[in-house]
């Protein structure tokens, strides 16, 4: 056996190691005859309470049991009788740290303080049993669209009755509008319960990305149309699942597992203090995640958590993948794990993250899950900085322009990322701008992106670093720039609303800004049907030929072929059938240039597939290899005849 087999083999072990102990974290039991409450706290707890209430913020309880001590850090207790409908929490007294519904809630009341106690067959929408994700051959394939909730459907314009819910991703406009523009997969910001949102003040105007953790393992309640009801917010999510997937469309689900909202009033600290958090040789928090704490996956518990808390969503809501919001806070130990247990589940569940962290970790550098680091994580992916910013300009400034704007020296790091982050003989690594070296084993281990939720989205940042530009110039950037994410190796990823011009007025970082910033204007369909029509094609056009989505570095490195271009240009060469494609050759030039340029291709004849901000799948004419010229900031893509 290789070493990575041996690896991943070990790893297999280990991870059928946790899932005999899953039922551990199943901290609450329910069945007409009784519910059976465990929970993971150290024997130093002395003694420790389940409180029963009929409400879900208010009233004394009306039961109060002692848990019995199991040994093996594990507390129980059984209520006799029918409880469903009531609330719980958790209380230990010689911590003095305040009650908790437990690290592992799978239901709550509103606002999340305490736990539910429901039935959770009960929550399935008709038909759940036959629900199935969509088949998916390779990520490769995926063409992900990151959306939050809020923004995506609230606009007076969306045309969307459950504005801000889950079920707007249910209703005929919602899914109409995904399947026309031909994505297969809704990255979802985080939608677990946070802490930042009073559910019970949800007519007053509240906003947030939701990157404050209370409860992981239970849906938002200000997304469901009834945060009071326990099960409404499950029944609800279960329901926009099963409507993305009879749709065809995969759900990711943005997980948040580096940090907590808080430490004194997190599950996890008042549980076991100190146990799931880092800290410095000084004694000091460490706070890798910028939020004010950061998570020790290392640490057994918390590494069986994120294990047993992905694969819940995985079980009980049918997810189909995830992004780890800065995965270089976690272990690369954790992550493998991780993987290891979603693909016993189901090979085609991916896993990308960031990769690095918002601060320095309490960890050491070389074991973390850094972007550096991807290679020691087969099947994982992480986000390409590389071509983000060699596109648009550095995060650091958003101020400053880059290949975009007509600047040079930016090629090889877009080469970089043409070819999904993986070696290749035509990519001078030198040249590349974060990475010395390859930090990809594959290509759909890299994420081609241009925007996201963070930071600007793409039109504020061209506008912001090319000032006075024309919204004519700034369409045609727009299109370029996507133009890189569709036709890399990588795994193409989008910002909901790029495909309808969107703008969120200059707002770098707008995680709590209001509905008049964040919402998807919708008319901008209308004012700018071009956009749309291209997004749209070039999609079809990615779907329609799998010579843009090899999946494989050994293809790739055979049949991707730079060709020799002028400066602020890149220009590249899909040979001989790649992937088994119709076309022999496809041939794609990328032109930032406020002038044409002329570019030397290989002789033949070609059929025309885009040109100047136009994409059509059937052709737009002929033209013969050799010298051709290329309009200004704009792609053009041939395809041999």
């Amino acid at each position: 056996m290789n070493i990575k087999g041996f690896i991943m083999a070990a790893l297999f072990v280990c991870a059928q190691g946790l899932e005999t102990s899953a039922q551990d974290m199943n901290e609450m039991t329910y069945s007409p005859n009784e519910t059976v409450f465990k929970l993971h706290a150290p024997a130093n707890a002395k003694r420790v309470l389940v409180k029963i209430y009929a409400d879900a913020l208010d009233g004394k309880p009306v039961k109060t049991l002692k848990m019995k001590f199991n040994g093996n850090n594990q507390w129980t207790a059984t209520a006799k009788g029918d409880f469903k409908g009531r609330f719980y929490t958790f209380d230990i007294p010689a911590f003095n740290r305040g009650e908790t519904p437990g690290i592992f809630a799978k239901a709550v009341g509103v606002n999340g303080r305490r736990g539910a106690i429901i039935n959770l067959e009960e929550t399935n929408p008709k038909g759940w049993e036959a629900d199935k994700r969509p088949p998916l051959a390779s990520p490769a394939d995926l063409v992900i669209y990151e959306l939050h909730h809020r923004d995506f459907s609230v606009h007076p314009s969306s045309g969307i009755k459950n504005k801000g819910k889950f079920l707007a991703l249910t209703e005929d406009k919602a899914i109409k509008h995904l399947q026309q523009l031909g994505i297969n997969a809704v990255h979802i910001l985080p939608s677990f319960d946070y802490a930042s949102i009073d559910e019970t003040q949800l007519h007053k105007p509240q906003y947030n990305w939701g990157y404050d953790p209370l409860n992981y393992n239970v849906p938002e309640g200000s997304y469901s149309t009834d945060p009071y009801r326990p099960d409404m917010r499950i029944r609800e999510f279960k329901q926009m699942v099963q409507a993305l997937h009879k749709a065809g469309i995969r759900v990711i689900l943005d997980v948040v597992y580096n940090h907590t909202y808080d430490l004194s009033g997190s599950a996890f600290q008042r549980t076991w203090p100190n146990y799931f958090y880092r800290k410095r040789t000084d004694g000091t928090y460490s706070d890798g995640s910028g939020c004010g704490n950061e998570t020790a996956s290392e640490q057994p518990l918390m590494r069986q958590f994120m294990i047993e808390s992905m694969r819940h969503w995985v079980k009980e809501y049918h997810i189909d993948g995830f992004r780890v919001d800065l995965m270089g806070v976690h272990d690369i130990e954790t992550m493998n794990l991780i993987q290891a247990e979603m693909q016993k589940i189901d090979p085609s569940i991916y896993i990308y993250g960031e990769g690095w962290s918002a601060g320095a970790c309490a960890y050491p550098q070389e074991k973390l899950a850094m972007k550096a680091h991807t290679e020691q994580m087969p099947g994982i992916g992480a986000f390409s900085d590389e071509m983000r910013d060699a596109l648009r300009g550095p995060f650091s400034d958003d101020h400053k322009p880059a290949f975009l704007a007509a600047l040079d020296g930016h090629e090889e790091s877009l080469k970089f990322g043409i070819v999904g982050a993986i070696a290749h003989p035509q990519v001078d690594m030198s040249q590349v701008n974060y990475s010395k070296k390859p930090w990809a084993n594959q290509p759909t281990q890299m994420i081609s992106y241009v925007s996201c939720h963070d930071d600007m989205c793409l039109t504020d940042r061209i506008r912001n670093s090319i000032p006075g530009i024309t919204t004519a110039e700034l369409i045609k950037l727009d299109l370029l720039a996507q133009t890189f994410v569709f036709t890399s190796q990588g795994v193409p990823f989008m910002l909901s609303g790029e495909e309808m011009l969107r703008d969120k007025k200059g707002v770098h970082n707008s995680f709590c800004s209001p509905d008049s910033i964040n919402e998807l204007n919708w008319t901008n369909l209308e004012r700018f049907p071009k956009v749309f029509a291209y997004y749209k094609g070039l999609i079809a056009l990615r779907k329609a030929h799998p010579a843009f989505r090899l999946g494989n570095a050994e293809l790739v490195r055979k049949h991707l072929e730079f060709i020799d271009a002028p400066a602020k240009m890149v220009a590249f060469r899909l040979k001989d059938h790649a992937g088994g494609d119709a076309a022999k050759d496809i041939v794609v030039l990328l032109n930032a240039n406020r002038e044409a340029q002329v570019v030397d291709i290989p002789q033949g004849e070609y059929r025309v597939m885009v040109c100047d901000g136009v994409v059509n799948l059937d052709g737009m004419g002929k033209m013969s290899g050799g010298k051709v010229s290329v309009d200004p900031q704009s792609a053009l893509i041939l395809m041999s005849l």
